[in-house]
């Protein structure tokens, strides 16, 4: 599988991709329990796509490392998509990335990702799905 055949709503997604950046952490409180979530993108040969990383797997990635997500889901974020781990996905580093990241710098992918926001308020945007993933993760 590859970035390009990603369709929104696709679940049991396995992919082996190159991290190219990963933005800040940000923490949020939901139903009363703190979590913390980063976007880093990551491509491959077809493209490149947001990769959305909860808890302990925000410590595990680093730009330039090769990742394979295991059952991982696609969602979309104002008519963009991304992947997560979703609720019984995993996420391994395998290795070192492919890419050569000085190259990146000129290419269309962005760094630095901003925290995405509500437009009604200053809090995170954080879907109660993605919540409940990091709650399994942790048990």
């Amino acid at each position: 599988m590859n970035i390009k055949e990603l369709k929104p709503k696709q679940g049991n997604v396995d992919i082996t991709i190159d991290v190219v950046d990963v933005g800040d952490i940000r923490e949020f409180q939901k139903f009363g329990k703190a979590g913390k979530v980063a976007t880093a993108i990551a491509k491959d040969e077809t493209g490149d796509i947001k990769l959305t990383l909860w808890n302990d797997d925000i410590e595990k990635v680093k730009a330039g490392d090769k990742v394979h997500l295991i059952n991982g889901y696609v969602n979309e974020w104002q008519g963009e998509i991304q992947m997560t781990t979703g609720r019984m996905g995993k996420l391994e580093v395998v290795g070192k990335s492919d890419v050569d990241l000085s190259k990146e710098s000129d290419s269309k992918i962005r760094t630095n990702i901003p925290a995405e926001k509500t437009k009604d308020s200053d809090e995170l945007n954080v879907e109660e799905e993605d919540v409940e993933e990091s709650d399994n993760e942790e048990i």
